[in-house]
């Protein structure tokens, strides 16, 4: 007799982690997030990418619970957090970023971001580097435009909003994945139910404004801009994401002074979801220094 496969969903992903979700007022703005480890740790905070939320990374809390006061946030505009009206671009989610870190009580962060949290993170190294300790630029945005990918992101992300039902979600976050198999029907319900809250469709047009050539050309980093990073700095890259090759990670980590670059084989734009135990070990590497 064989077994069947175990389900696959969040909650599986987060059994034996000592866990809380809550929210806090950072600058105004309720802000939800994912937490695990002790406020007597040093603070790591997980940044998502566009349209995304702080599911992304709970197959990273238990290992990294164990070293950080570790917090996964809905960046502002995202996921269960307040959507004020204001113009997000990078400035406005770093300033977020920095009231969290306020809020929590700390002086700085280790901050790790993914796609746009990615290009927060670099942000906050470039023009605050008081407030971050170690950075990680996990397939960040930030260097490149290139309009077909752009072009991809505005049809994927505005059909799922417009008729958020199962298909049309699974097929954005495949988007994120090199093997589409991992998209399970959890993951998939809960951003169903983020992208149905009412009033989000406006909300997804004023988030994607990063992706018209205009506005993002003037929140992209030159990379005289990356030579003022003295942060220590990760750049993480994967043989398949879908929105710039290793290449171009190689091209940013060698314009940032010391930065170590790596990459994830068979991932796609989400490598800390898509194979975790490779991606925590690198990970806590660099951030514990070791």
């Amino acid at each position: 007799m064989t077994s069947s496969p175990q389900h696959a969903s969040i909650w599986s992903d987060l059994t034996g982690v000592a866990f809380s979700q809550g929210y806090l007022d950072a600058g105004g703005v309720r802000t939800r997030y994912l937490t695990t480890g002790s406020d007597d740790q040093p603070l790591l905070l997980l940044l998502h990418g566009t349209g995304g939320h702080a599911e992304a990374f709970t197959r990273n809390m238990q290992s990294h619970g164990e070293h950080f006061n570790t917090h996964a946030i809905d960046m502002v505009g995202h996921g269960w957090s307040a959507k004020p009206d204001i113009s997000y671009e990078i400035k406005q989610y770093a300033e977020h970023v920095l009231d969290v870190i306020d809020a929590l009580g700390y002086e700085k962060a280790h901050v790790s971001g993914e796609s746009l949290g990615g290009w927060v993170a670099a942000y906050l190294a470039i023009h605050h580097p008081d407030k971050v300790d170690r950075i990680v630029l996990n397939t960040a945005g930030g260097w490149t435009m290139f309009p077909e990918v752009m072009e991809r992101i505005i049809r994927l992300s505005m059909e799922a909003v417009n008729d958020p039902n199962p298909d049309r979600i699974r097929t954005r976050l495949e988007f994120l994945m090199h093997d589409n198999s991992l998209v399970h029907d959890d993951l998939v319900e809960v951003r169903r139910a983020i992208y149905s809250q009412p009033g989000f469709i406006e909300v997804m047009r004023a988030i994607l404004c990063l992706q018209e050539p205009e506005k993002r050309q003037r929140n992209m980093f030159t990379y005289e801009d990356s030579a003022k990073i003295t942060a220590p700095t990760l750049v993480l890259w994967t043989s398949h994401d879908p929105t710039a090759s290793p290449e171009e990670g190689q091209k940013i980590a060698d314009s940032i002074p010391g930065a170590q670059f790596s990459v994830m084989n068979k991932c796609g734009h989400w490598p800390q979801f898509e194979d975790p135990s490779v991606f925590n070990k690198l990970h806590l590497d660099f951030l514990l220094d070791r």
